[in-house]
């Protein structure tokens, strides 16, 4: 089976050290390091942890590089995160949101994992998300939460 490319957002980073999200968050870099998922990373979230404590920065040095893949941020994802914005699906104050959406997007993630329930994992905005995704050419994209990606093939019930 491929390895599933997931695009990682920072929160996920700052969950593995937080007591509420830190099991579930923990369980999903598990993944990560075993090769089951691929983790793509953008140049915002290294900006964003760049700012986090020393703890949340471990996390991603702790996990094999051969499982992490940076995304750049080029012009087609600032203007895919700028037509997010026009559409509505997030403020200007929140293009850092968009631009981890498209990011993921122009990379062909399968996935975006992300705590961020106000402007990523949310069910009206992410379907502003996939309408502009399908208006301008991009496939649906799925997200979210490291809860929702506990369970794989390996489960009895699959």
């Amino acid at each position: 089976m491929p390895t599933i490319r997931v695009y990682v957002d920072t929160s996920v980073f700052g969950g593995a050290r937080d007591e509420e999200f830190a099991e579930s968050s923990r369980r999903f870099f598990e993944r990560v390091r075993s090769g089951e998922f691929a983790a793509l990373i953008s140049q915002v979230s290294l900006d964003e942890l760049a700012l986090a404590p020393e703890a949340v920065r471990t996390v991603l040095s702790d996990l094999p590089a051969r499982q992490v893949r940076r995304i750049e941020i080029t012009d087609e994802i600032r203007a895919l995160a700028e037509a997010y914005v026009a559409a509505g699906a997030l403020g200007q104050a929140n293009v850092d949101d968009a631009l981890h959406v498209a990011a993921a997007t122009v990379a062909h993630a399968d996935v975006i994992v992300s705590w961020n329930f106000r402007h990523i994992v949310n069910f009206e905005r992410i379907r502003r998300f996939n309408s502009v995704n399908l208006a301008s050419g991009y496939p649906m994209l799925d997200i979210r939460s490291p809860l929702e990606m506990e369970y794989g093939a390996q489960d009895e019930d699959i």
